[in-house]
């Protein structure tokens, strides 16, 4: 039965011929260079859902400019030639391995505990952050309170994008996603309390949509044809994991109208697949009939019940697995033989959110399980 699973059809998504419909989610693992330099060590990483079994790999949120957009120390980037160029190796290796690739493009915003470029972080309003800085990215206390970025920074910023765009289709990627989820840049000019801003990037939604349409449209100018563009969207964000959009269902499809008409080919919706409206639509379903783009549904869908139950009632068009795939990163081989799949454990994971740290517990975990 297991052999059946809607998950395991090939399929064509948004100008991708995909293997099956199972997507690696888009993880943190700051473990690139201190300048942003991709490693022989995250190409394996990479590789290692490719032959596992992953039809599309979303790598992890990737900085786009040398001023503001950097989050994380050891963040990798695609700001710069050299940066472009060290993608090339985890592009063919994934490759090699029958899965397509996009490249996630991201500018921190506000919540940047660490950018080697400027000493103070940069968001759409002087407001500090909620919550505290990310232990397992190597932050700690509060977050400072970001500058408000000029006119002129925001258009630098949309530049970065669509610069970064470019560069990820020179260095093989079959596409790029825009990282407008989660609360970092994008997202903070789509929330209210984040945004207070008077002119025409703030103030009712159809300003604070302004930068994530900019953006979207830049980048899909840049790209050109034939390369994919998508756009990551949430309500939870990274510090404030409660948030939901306060126009309910109309504003989530006024939010999904405004990225597919200004170009996105796909849209992804982190925690979609947990997220449920009181009459019962996931974001994930409200997005696919508002726009009528194929959709990537996140949260949960490791789960093979859940999984079946997503595509079969036509909530999304592909499963994006985060955790679950950590645990077993040939996941959907697991799913086609019918094995049994691993529970993640947290300590993967501890005290931070590494490669070198995610090496250390399993060869920790082997060793407390060989024969003695």
């Amino acid at each position: 039965m297991c052999g059946t699973h809607p998950a395991l059809a090939a399929c064509r998504f948004a100008g991708l011929d995909l293997r099956n419909r199972y997507a690696l989610a888009p993880m943190t693992r700051v473990s690139a260079t201190g300048d942003g330099r991709a490693t022989e060590e995250m190409a394996a990483y990479y590789a290692g859902f490719a032959e596992g079994g992953f039809g599309l790999l979303i790598t992890e949120g990737t900085y786009t400019d040398r001023a503001f957009a950097q989050g994380y120390l050891d963040q990798p980037g695609i700001a710069d030639e050299a940066q472009a160029a060290a993608w090339r190796p985890v592009v063919d290796r994934a490759h090699a391995a029958g899965a397509r690739v996009v490249l996630q493009l991201m500018h921190a915003g506000a919540v940047s505990q660490g950018n080697r470029f400027r000493d103070r972080a940069a968001g759409p309003s002087a407001v500090q952050p909620l919550g505290e800085q990310l232990a397992k990215y190597r932050g700690s206390g509060p977050w400072p309170v970001p500058m408000e970025l000029t006119r002129r920074q925001i258009a630098e910023a949309v530049a970065g994008f669509a610069a970064s765009a470019v560069r990820a289709r020179e260095a093989g990627f079959d596409g790029v996603e825009v990282h407008g989820a989660n609360g970092y840049l994008l997202d903070q000019f789509l929330t209210p309390y984040t945004n207070l801003r008077t002119d025409e990037y703030g103030g009712g939604l159809p300003g604070r949509l302004r930068l994530v349409r900019e953006v979207t449209a830049e980048v899909r100018a840049a790209a050109g044809p034939g390369f994919t563009v998508g756009v990551r969207l949430s309500q939870g964000k990274i510090n404030d994991p409660a948030w939901r959009w306060p126009g309910g269902e109309s504003e989530a499809e006024a939010v999904f109208t405004a990225v597919a008409e200004a170009g996105a080919d796909y849209l992804h919706l982190a925690g979609g697949g947990r997220d449920w409206f009181p009459e019962g639509r996931t974001l994930p379903a409200i997005a696919r009939a508002a726009t009528g783009l194929p959709v990537i549904a996140n949260g949960g869908l490791h789960r093979e019940a859940v999984a079946r139950r997503v595509l079969e009632e036509g909530h999304a068009d592909l499963l994006a697995v985060g955790t679950g795939a950590l645990a077993d990163p040939d996941l959907p081989l697991r799913v086609a033989a019918g094995d049994a799949l691993t529970p993640f454990d947290a300590g993967m994971l501890e005290p931070l959110a590494t490669l070198g740290n995610a090496r250390t517990y399993v060869s920790g975990n082997a060793s407390a399980h060989a024969p003695a």
